[in-house]
């Protein structure tokens, strides 16, 4: 069975990088005999959609689980639709990791654990991660133009700030269409987000 593994370097004792979309490396490790290949992420320098096209990657070479340290909303479900289980907070090395994998110590979780573009710029130090605090700021998309999406971190903030349609007005009809589904669709996988951080700290 082949696991992918989000890496800092080229591997088995390389530190697993906690970035999965725009992580340095993918390493592909055969769990019955411990084989690998190691293969740099091309989709690292994406400005947006950097978890679907890893995702994608994943796939396209076998393999049936992930493990990684953080997994925003696109690529879980680029994931699940393909059936790959995911393994979300891990660190340590490569071969630790997979070790844990193999021994079943560690579980497969099927909801994303930080927002969409996480480890992009500033939110490569955790400030996108979700961490249940309420924390929020809205930060506009699409060089000022379209609505502001709510991301973890900011001061005093009171949520995310509304559609501002004024900004759209010289976009083509078809632009604005795809960037208004773009929205839509960061702001589900945040619901999302919330809902099973919600469960989470329910079960405790």
């Amino acid at each position: 069975m082949k696991v992918a593994v989000s890496s800092s370097g080229t591997n088995l004792d390389s530190q697993i990088d906690p970035r999965f979309g725009r992580c340095t490396y993918f390493i592909i490790v055969n769990t019955d005999d411990m084989n690998f290949e190691a293969f740099d992420n091309e989709a690292i320098a994406l400005g947006g959609g950097a978890g679907i096209q890893s995702s994608q990657f994943v796939v396209s070479k076998g393999a049936e689980a992930v493990i990684t340290g953080n997994v925003g909303p696109n690529a879980v479900q680029t994931l699940s639709t393909a059936g790959v289980e995911i393994f979300l907070g891990q660190t340590g090395s490569v071969r630790e990791a997979v070790e844990r994998y193999r021994k079943g110590d560690i579980k497969p979780q099927g909801s994303p654990n930080v927002y969409n573009h996480y480890g992009l710029g500033g939110e490569a130090s955790g400030m996108g991660r979700m961490s249940g605090m309420g924390r929020s700021m809205g930060m506009g998309r699409g060089m000022g133009k379209g609505m502001g999406r709510c991301m973890a971190f900011g001061m005093g903030a009171s949520g995310p700030i509304p559609p501002d349609f004024s900004k759209t007005a010289s976009l083509s009809r078809e632009e604005e269409l795809k960037q208004l589904k773009d929205q839509a669709n960061d702001l589900l996988g945040q619901i999302q987000t919330l809902q099973a951080r919600i469960k989470d700290l329910e079960k405790k």
